[in-house]
Order: structure tokens, then sequence, then C-alpha cells
């Protein structure tokens, strides 16, 4: 999927490519931060957005005094197995390029490219609210909905490149008014995406009410008693408690963790459990549901660590509950 070898170094930088912000961190041995950079992606220029990352590898390199720093790349999409060319991303002039092997020669070194939610899981595995746990489920509940997964310390890529695209799946167990469902941009209608999104929150609230606010302002309101604001939540929680519950009957994580602008409304956590386990085919169930330790800072983190030296073998046992 994305050049390997090279050799180890103290340094490691990730980078994490997003739709209107890059921002790049170098890492110490021991994960501690040495350095960070934001600029500007430059939006549908490709060649543009190949110097920019080099630029920003040199900078953090300049900041540490390093020099041959390991690099790994997140990004919203991923590289074909089948063709080594980006798809399904949602900066779209990534697409059809072979963006980790120009990234390698740029830089002349090999790079790490990875899906920027698998960074997520990657980073929250290594030393946030999954470190110690065999199987991490890491959900990014933001301008889409996607996810990663990882497994004794490494990322499940699948043989497709696409494990932990959750949001591309329908919408489980649906009642009557939520047949078929909105439309989403991958052309098909109803994927958990058009629910559980940020901006799926404020269309199925505007869809109700009328008033158009944003996701953030819905849970202001509702914190204030507005009552239809608390039921727009209470759909989220019950349409999240389904989603996730399809994910425990197929995968059955250690621990579940959130991420994206979502993962900040901080009622989800004691509500998703339940809500869980109403669907879960189980008699009882103890899946942890907890908030992104490293926040924002998560996917540029598990970018730099897709270069760690090594994965030590964890299992469920160090996976501490609650």
């Amino acid at each position: 999927m994305s050049h390997t070898g090279g050799t180890p170094s103290a340094i490691r930088i990730g980078i994490d490519l997003g739709g209107t912000k890059t921002e790049g961190i170098a890492l110490g041995a021991a994960g501690e931060e040495r350095a960070r950079v934001r600029v500007p992606t430059p939006r549908g220029d490709y060649d543009a957005t190949v110097r920019t990352i080099a630029d920003l590898v040199a900078r953090l390199e300049s900041a540490t005094g390093s020099a041959g720093a390991t690099v790994g790349i997140g990004i919203p999409g991923a590289v074909s197995p089948a063709t080594g060319l980006v798809k399904n991303a949602n900066s779209t002039w990534l697409i059809g390029k072979p963006f980790d092997r120009d990234l390698a020669e740029a830089l002349k070194r090999p790079v790490r490219v990875e899906n920027d939610a698998n960074c997520l899981a990657v980073s929250e595995a290594a030393d946030g609210a999954g470190a110690g746990c065999g199987v991490v489920f890491a959900a990014i509940l933001g301008t889409g909905c996607g996810a990663g997964i990882v497994v004794d310390g490494r990322p499940l890529r699948g043989r497709n490149a696409i494990g932990g695209e959750w949001g591309h799946n329908p919408l489980p167990w649906p009642t009557d008014g939520e047949r078929p469902g909105p439309a989403c941009y991958c052309g098909k209608s109803g994927c958990l995406e058009t629910f559980v999104s940020g901006p799926a929150v404020a269309a199925d609230h505007r869809r109700v009410t009328g008033a158009d606010l944003s996701a953030e302002a819905i849970a202001a309101l509702a914190e204030r008693g507005d009552a239809t604001a608390r039921a727009t939540l209470d759909r989220l929680v019950d349409r999240l408690g389904r989603g996730l519950a399809g994910i425990v009957n197929v995968l059955d994580p250690d621990v579940i963790v959130l991420g994206g602008g979502l993962s900040n409304l901080g009622f989800l956590y004691p509500a998703l459990p339940p809500a869980i386990a109403r669907w879960a085919f189980t008699d009882s169930l103890d899946t942890p549901v907890r908030r992104a330790i490293h926040g924002d800072s998560s996917g540029v983190r598990g970018a730099a660590w897709l270069w760690r030296p090594e994965e030590a073998a964890v299992t469920a046992r160090n996976c501490t509950p609650g």
C-alpha cells in the first residue's frame, strides 16, 4: 500500500493532510512532541500539495535538529492495493495519483501513507484512550463519518484498503420514517454518514423543526432545556447506538473511541453504552466508549506513529475497563 523500510529514526514526523489545513508534528522516541507546524492546504493543486508536505518535513527536521526522520502521512482516503493510486478521497485532487510514490521521491526516503481515520486509531491505541487494548475501533464523527481499526497495535487496512469504512454502511434497523434515507455523496442513500455526522445532525434538526443550526448550537439549546433540540440529540444517540451495535456484533472491539467534532459532546459517553446494548447480540455488554485523549491531534500523532519500531502484542487483559 505504501513504501516501507528505511532506517529507524529517533524523530518520527507525522503529517495530517486535511481539506483546509495541513499539520505536521515531530515526535521524540517516547512520543513527546518536539515541534509542530500548521499551514493552509493548497486545495485543488496536487503538485503544490506534494511541495507543501516536503516543506513541512524540512521545517520540522530543522526545528528538531534531525535529518532522515521517518515520515507518516494521513489522508482522507486510501491508496488502492489494486492500482497503487489514491481512491475515496474527500480531497479529490489526490484521486488517481501515486501519492505515496511521489512523496517518497520528493523526500528521498520511504514514506507510509494511511487513511486519516486509521491514524486516529493508531494514535489512540499507542498512547491514548485505547492504550493497552487489543482491538480498538476509533470513529470520526465530524464533517463525515469514518473509522479506523487497530489490532495489536497495527491498523487493519483490509484487502481493499477500506477497513473501518462504517459510515458507508446503511443505518441498521431503520424505521419507516428513516427509509430510504438521505442521499449520500457516494451515490447511495441512507448511509450512516447521512445520519450521524455533524452536518447530518444539523440536517435532521432542520427537517423536523425548520431551524438551521449547527450540531454544536443544537447541543447548547438542549442544555438550556429546549425540547426539540433534546429530541434531535436523542435521535443521534439512538442512531449511533444502532450503528455501533453493528460494529460490536461483527468486530467486538475492546474499546470504542470517538474523535471529530461531535466527540466533544460529553453526554454521548454515558448515553451510548446502553444505546448500543439494546441492539448488540449479547446478554451483557461492557464495551467502554471513550473520547479520543489526543483530540484534534490524534490524526497527526497517529501518522507519526505509523513508524513505531515495533508493535508489542497486547490483549484485552491490559485494556482497563470503564
